[in-house]
């Protein structure tokens, strides 16, 4: 059993639906309360496409599991309930059109969202409310509740306020796309030793006798010191040597930048479409 006190953990939370077969049937959308009493009796699961369409489902014999609503109800049962407009507020015909779906007997009672506190946050039951307040069960009145959105009375069956007409209705294949995450890249830089040889030319000094012989040009530097004398000359030789330094300087700027590239895929999925027959009619005939 659902009360008050699970309501605001539900609404908080990101709990689903789940079906009596454990599958999940949508997120939990809005949770009405009984006018009268308080207490939660409706919630609206997020179906469809995106979650954009709210059905509603009774949560009497449902049950709280964590953060999740566990019914005792189909997914297929729940998408089929009857188109209702979650605005807040559940009306009593609105209410017997969902009863009937779910195969329950009603309470003849008005629903306010329990997040909201639409309709003033209070509650009236149809006993308080009279007529006035939208709700007759008397077998003169209860055809009203079964006017559809064109105003005829009835579903499947002819009657002297139908139309002549009958609505054939598919399913239509609505197919988006969403944006998620696949992926992380990143640059990560590190420090690499490697050899570089490189070639670089030295010199280097060589002794070499020059031998010249006696001139006029060179007598007088020749005849100037002793005839006969003992004598040392020195020259000093010198060479080039590799000197290495190193620096550090700027080659490159690299960076990530994205690409967006548009592949195609094909979705299959089933939908259903309504066909009509005739029965009792020659089509032989024009």
């Amino acid at each position: 059993m659902i009360s008050n006190e699970h309501i605001d953990r539900l609404l908080a939370g990101n709990g689903n639906v789940v079906g009596t077969d454990g599958a999940k049937i949508g997120g939990v959308g809005q949770v009405y309360a009984d006018d009268d009493t308080g207490q939660p009796n409706w919630v609206t699961v997020k179906t469809g496409l995106f979650g954009t369409r709210e059905s509603f489902v009774p949560l009497e014999g449902a049950r709280v599991d964590g953060d999740d609503i566990v019914v005792p109800y189909t997914k297929d049962q729940v998408k089929d309930a009857p188109g209702v407009d979650p605005d807040g507020h559940l009306d009593p015909s609105e209410e017997d059109r969902l009863y009937q779906h779910y195969s329950l007997s009603g309470g003849q009672r008005t629903y306010t969202d329990a997040t909201s506190g639409t309709a003033g946050g209070g509650y009236r039951s149809d006993a308080d409310a009279g007529v006035a307040g939208g709700y007759r069960d008397d077998a003169d009145t209860r055809a009203d509740r079964d006017y559809d959105a064109r105003g005829t009375v009835g579903r499947d069956t002819s009657g002297p306020t139908t139309d002549d007409a009958m609505t054939r209705s598919e399913e239509q294949l609505n197919v988006g796309t969403e944006r998620q995450a696949t992926g992380r890249a990143r640059l990560r830089k590190y420090v690499a030793t490697e050899n570089v040889t490189q070639t670089v030319p030295v010199q280097r000094e060589e002794v070499r006798i020059e031998r010249e012989p006696i001139t006029d040009a060179n007598r007088d530097a020749a005849l100037s010191g002793p005839e006969l004398s003992e004598e040392e000359h020195e020259v000093t030789l010198h060479e080039e040597r590799p000197v290495v330094e190193k620096e550090t300087v700027p080659v490159e700027r690299v960076r990530l930048d994205k690409d967006t590239v548009t592949d195609e895929e094909t979705v299959t999925e089933e939908v259903r479409k309504e066909r009509i027959e005739t029965d009792g009619i020659d089509e032989t005939r024009r």
